[in-house]
């Protein structure tokens, strides 16, 4: 009994320490009488410049009730942006400024109850903003059927970047402007399915937005005018046999190229499925699967489960650049889009006549969209992904007749999925123009 005394007030103890400390703790939030005189302001305010801003450096008030350290300025537009630092830190970021002239900032110290303290008056000058960095680096280039912007944003702050631009379309102007958002360091967004004829001039102009209201003049980037391509006839492509790694050129002659053919037969999959137009969504069942059969052409086998898609073209082809769509396996939820079971790094080759060897074109990763709704991935994953053969310079490649996709790594960790978990692909689509 004498032990189950000693514990229970010891317990009890432990209760009523307790309730000191939060009571102790919590008076700081407490709105009592003193929270009718508004604190004091920051103390010893120093600052140093960043892009767009600066960056406060302060002591805190001494005030039991202190909330936050917050700054504003009023920018030429009058509108007023406000920052806040809580009190558990001693400098502050006010960003958003376009340009780098003189601005004053106010700092002001807060309490619980939220009076402001007398502000503390600082005119500082920013070091160049975000939105004339990025517009700095804008490149505009002609695609297929399309042009695209690339731009650097190092500040990784968000920007919108406005694309407007003209033509006239069998006697109609057509005046179109997409806007594109990003905090990306390095984005590159497309203008697609324009689907007019290369002769036709296109006026482009740039600029640049942020979410202060901050706005680049627009720019003309002059005129450009498009690449044409076609999508390639399906119904005449073919499969080699699974393991076949053996390709006939023109005269004939059969070349061992020792890259196997992939086995992508297995389960609910078929290999014919990537050529049908039919993409895989919700019910509907549609693309190859490998079971982890796939096949690498190394010596050795290093990798067992990697895999290529060879196909004999059916005919000669310059060829420009090919869609993908994924598994997905769902119905409204994103399923299988960017992540498991499909490729997300890949690896596009030709075959060379004049060499007898695969030409490697490039790697590429597929972007895992960001920032988006379940809804709109499936959008995206529906749409397709497309990749140009030759991406930072738009062109066709070689003439030729056998092409091969292969899988590098899959979406997840960073695109280093174990290779036993990419399987499948739904649909696979071609584009160039016929030799």
């Amino acid at each position: 009994m004498k032990a189950k005394s000693f514990l229970s007030f010891l317990f009890l103890c432990a209760l009523v320490f307790g309730y000191m400390i939060s009571c102790k703790e919590g008076s700081r939030f407490e709105t009592e009488e003193q929270s009718t005189t508004p604190p004091g302001p920051p103390i010893d305010v120093t600052w140093i410049a960043i892009n767009g801003g600066a960056r406060f450096f302060y002591t805190l008030p001494k005030d039991n009730d202190l909330l936050s350290i917050d700054a504003e300025y009023t920018n030429p537009n009058g509108k007023t942006f406000s920052f806040t630092a809580s009190y558990y830190v001693d400098s502050l970021d006010v960003i958003g400024l376009g340009t780098m002239d003189p601005q004053k900032v106010s700092l002001y110290g807060v309490n619980r109850a939220g009076l402001r303290s007398t502000p503390v008056d600082i005119v500082i000058t920013p070091l160049e903003s975000a939105v004339t960095r990025v517009a700095r680096t804008l490149v505009l280039k002609s695609g297929f059927s399309s042009f695209f912007v690339d731009w650097e944003n190092e500040l990784q702050q968000l920007i919108n970047v406005y694309a407007h631009f003209k033509y006239n379309e069998r006697g109609v102007v057509r005046d179109i402007v997409s806007v594109f958002s990003s905090n990306k360091e390095v984005d590159r967004k497309f203008v697609m399915n324009l689907n007019l004829d290369p002769t036709v001039p296109i006026e482009v102009s740039l600029r640049v937005e942020d979410y202060y209201g901050n706005s680049t003049e627009e720019t003309s980037y002059g005129t450009i005018h498009l690449l044409e391509d076609n999508m390639l006839e399906k119904s005449i492509m073919r499969f080699p046999p699974p393991n076949d790694s053996t390709v006939v050129i023109r005269n004939g002659t059969i070349v061992n190229t020792g890259v196997p053919a992939m086995f992508g037969d297995a389960k609910e999959g078929r290999m014919a499925k990537i050529l049908d137009g039919i993409i895989d969504r919700g019910e509907i069942l549609n693309f190859f699967h490998t079971d982890s059969r796939g096949r690498n052409g190394n010596s050795g086998i290093a990798r067992p489960n990697d895999w290529n898609i060879i196909l004999d073209l059916g005919a000669y082809y310059r060829l420009s650049r090919v869609i993908t769509h994924q598994r997905h396996s769902s119905t409204i939820e994103r399923g299988h889009y960017y992540q498991n079971e499909n490729c997300g790094e890949f690896r596009l080759w030709v075959f060379n006549e004049s060499t007898l060897e695969w030409d490697s074109i490039t790697t590429q990763r597929t972007p895992i969209p960001q920032g988006v709704t379940e809804l709109e991935m499936v959008r995206l994953g529906e749409a397709g992904d497309m990749a140009y053969f030759y991406p930072d310079d738009p062109q066709y490649t070689i003439p030729t007749r056998w092409f091969r996709y292969e899988m590098v790594n899959g979406f997840e960790s960073n695109y280093s999925t174990a290779h036993s978990n990419i399987n499948c692909m739904s649909e696979l689509t071609l584009f160039g123009i016929k030799e």
